[in-house]
C-alpha cells in the first residue's frame, strides 16, 4: 500500500507540473522565463513529493527521533559530497552569488551558466585554448559544494563592465608621444560611449559593494620594455564584447601607423649599434 500510495502521488505531481507548464507555454514566449518556471515548478513538486511520501512511509514510526539519531551519522558520512552539494545549491538560491546567463570563473573554469540543479550546475565553457574568453563548445558540469571551497568570480554581477588592455610596443626611435596621441584618440572612438553608463552602473554597483573607481574613460600608460617603449590603452567594455572590440581597436591602430613614416611597431629582432655613429653625441667614445 505504501508503495501504491508512493506511485501515485509521483505520477500525480508530474502530470500536474506538466499541465501547469504547457499552461505557461502557450502565454510566455521568452526562454529565460520559461526555463525559471520549469526550475521553480520541479523544486516545489519535488518538495511536496518528499512531504507526502515521507509521511506515508513513516507513518509506523513512533520514535522517529530516536530512528533518525540512529542513522544520521552514518547518513552523514555515505552521503558527505550529495549533502554538501545540496547545501551548495541552498547557498546559490539564497545568496545568490550567481544566476543562469552569468558569466564566472571557478576552480580554473570560465564559462556561462546555463543551468542549475540540486547537485550540480552547467557551465558553456570560455576561454582554454580559444582567446578572448569565446566559447570552445564544451559543457562543463560542476559540483554545487566548490562554491564552499574556491573562489568565484562573476563578470555580470554588481558592476557589469571589466577593464581590458592592449599593449603596444613601439621602437626606441618612434616618435611615442604622437603614437600616444594615436592611441588615445582609438581608444575614446571605442570605448568613450560607455562612460556614462558605467557610472550610472557604479552608482547602482554602489549600493551593494564599497567599488570606487575615480577614472572610467580610457587612458593610454607608458613604460619601457625590452624591445622598446610599451604603451597600454585601458578602457572599459561588456565581457562578451571583449575580442570583435579589441580586433576593431587592432585594425584602427594599424591602419594609423600606417600613415605615420616615424611611428614603427617592435618587434623580436637582431641589429649591430654602432655608439660612435649613432649614439648621442655627448655618449659617443672621445677621441684621445
Amino acid at each position: 500500500m505504501h508503495l501504491l500510495v508512493s506511485v501515485l502521488v509521483i505520477a500525480g505531481l508530474w502530470l500536474l507540473q506538466k499541465i501547469v507548464l504547457a499552461v505557461v507555454y502557450r502565454r510566455v514566449t521568452d526562454p529565460y522565463t520559461r526555463y525559471r518556471w520549469r526550475k521553480t515548478t520541479t523544486y516545489v513538486f519535488i518538495v511536496v513529493g518528499i512531504l507526502i511520501v515521507g509521511r506515508e512511509w513513516l507513518e509506523g514510526f513512533k520514535a522517529l527521533a530516536t530512528f533518525l539519531g540512529l542513522v544520521s551519522a552514518g547518513i552523514a558520512i555515505a552521503l558527505k559530497d550529495p549533502l554538501v552539494n545540496l547545501a551548495g545549491w541552498a547557498f546559490i538560491v539564497w545568496r545568490r552569488p550567481f544566476d543562469v546567463g552569468d558569466r564566472i570563473e571557478i576552480a580554473g573554469h570560465k564559462g556561462d551558466v546555463i543551468d542549475q540543479r540540486l547537485f550540480q550546475f552547467t557551465l558553456n565553457e570560455i576561454g582554454g585554448w580559444v582567446d578572448a574568453d569565446q566559447s570552445t563548445g564544451r559543457i562543463i558540469h560542476i559540483p554545487n559544494g566548490r562554491v564552499f571551497a574556491d573562489p568565484v568570480a562573476n563578470y555580470d554581477k554588481g558592476f557589469k563592465y571589466i577593464w581590458n588592455e592592449v599593449p603596444v610596443t613601439l621602437t626606441y626611435e618612434s616618435n611615442w608621444k604622437k603614437a600616444k596621441e594615436i592611441l588615445t584618440a582609438v581608444a575614446f572612438k571605442h570605448a568613450e560611449h560607455l562612460t556614462a553608463e558605467a557610472e550610472r552602473d557604479l552608482l547602482t554597483a554602489s549600493r551593494q559593494y564599497f567599488i570606487n573607481y575615480r577614472k572610467l574613460t580610457p587612458i593610454v600608460y607608458t613604460s619601457g620594455v625590452d624591445s622598446g617603449v610599451r604603451l597600454t590603452m585601458r578602457y572599459l567594455i561588456e565581457p562578451r564584447r571583449r575580442r570583435g572590440t579589441v580586433s576593431a581597436i587592432w585594425e584602427d591602430i594599424l591602419t594609423e601607423f600606417a600613415k605615420c613614416p616615424d611611428i614603427d611597431l617592435a618587434y623580436p629582432t637582431t641589429r649591430p649599434f654602432y655608439n660612435a655613429v649613432e649614439g648621442k653625441p655627448e655618449l659617443r667614445p672621445k677621441a684621445p
